[in-house]
């Protein structure tokens, strides 16, 4: 069974990992240059390096339909750059997952698979999907909704530690990113974190950076650039969050509820 997966950050590349743990094949796409933080667990480094590994879980970049279905076949995720979902009418999935976290559909329709499943706020199931998985953290979070849309996009970060809006650090100005500093450092409230330019940005609160946006991205103002964690384990650099494996969890359940696949 081929998914095909749009997006390749933090929360797709839990998704990824649990179907492919599943036995699924996984092609994954995302933009020439990703914009993600949590860059350790995020399978579309893969654009940038050529290659990375996740939990045990290796990603390859390729350029064609024909080269991701042959890394499928060897186990591997494939990882194309393909924002229009072009290379679909080739790979024919079984499944689209929308997981571009956008908090808004870019372009996903129920028509581009048999099975179209999306994640987060901007999707309402059955009418630009089939099916739409709970992102919110809280109680709710990984359900699957057949009937409806998920919580809408509050944009206060969930709450570790005690810190929500603290963790998460945005540029302060227009201009491109570059930092000092590297993802699993342990920085101290007023750290300089990075540079949107000439403009600084610091941390409100000590803790491990655990997500760091990649030197020469284009930033607008109030750009997501960095990511402190609290709780200050380096270890949490090198696995997959809570969260998006909750998530990961909820597109496996909706593909095995409007699939075959997992019923022999």
């Amino acid at each position: 069974m081929l998914v095909y997966v749009r997006g390749a950050g933090d929360i797709a590349t839990g998704v990824a990992a649990r179907l492919v743990r599943s036995g699924v094949s996984v092609v994954m796409a995302d933009i020439a240059v990703p914009t993600c933080i949590r860059r350790t667990i995020c399978f579309c480094e893969a654009i940038r390096q050529g290659e990375v590994e996740v939990e045990g879980i290796r990603a390859r970049l390729v350029q064609t339909p024909a080269e991701a279905l042959a890394i499928t076949e060897a186990g591997d995720v494939a990882v194309v750059v393909d924002p229009q979902a072009k290379m679909l009418d080739e790979l024919k999935p079984a499944a689209v997952v929308d997981a571009i976290l956008a908090k808004r559909n870019l372009g996903t329709t129920r028509d581009m698979a048999p099975v179209v499943i999306a994640v987060g706020p901007g999707f309402t199931a059955p009418v630009d999907c089939d099916a739409v998985v709970e992102t919110m953290r809280g109680h709710f979070l990984g359900r699957v909704i057949t009937q409806g849309s998920p919580q809408p996009n509050t944009g206060v970060p969930g709450v570790i530690a005690g810190y929500g809006k603290e963790r998460v650090i945005h540029s302060l100005a227009a201009g491109v990113f570059r930092s000092d500093h590297a993802i699993g450092d342990i920085v101290s409230a007023g750290d300089v974190i990075g540079y949107a330019g000439d403009t600084p940005m610091v941390t409100q609160i000590d803790g491990c950076l655990r997500g760091l946006l990649a030197d020469g991205v284009q930033v607008i103002e109030g750009f997501k650039c960095a990511d402190v964690d609290p709780r200050g384990d380096t270890s949490y650099i090198n696995y997959i969050s809570d969260k998006a494996t909750s998530v990961g969890g909820g597109v496996l359940e909706a593909l095995a509820m409007l699939t075959d696949v997992f019923r022999g």
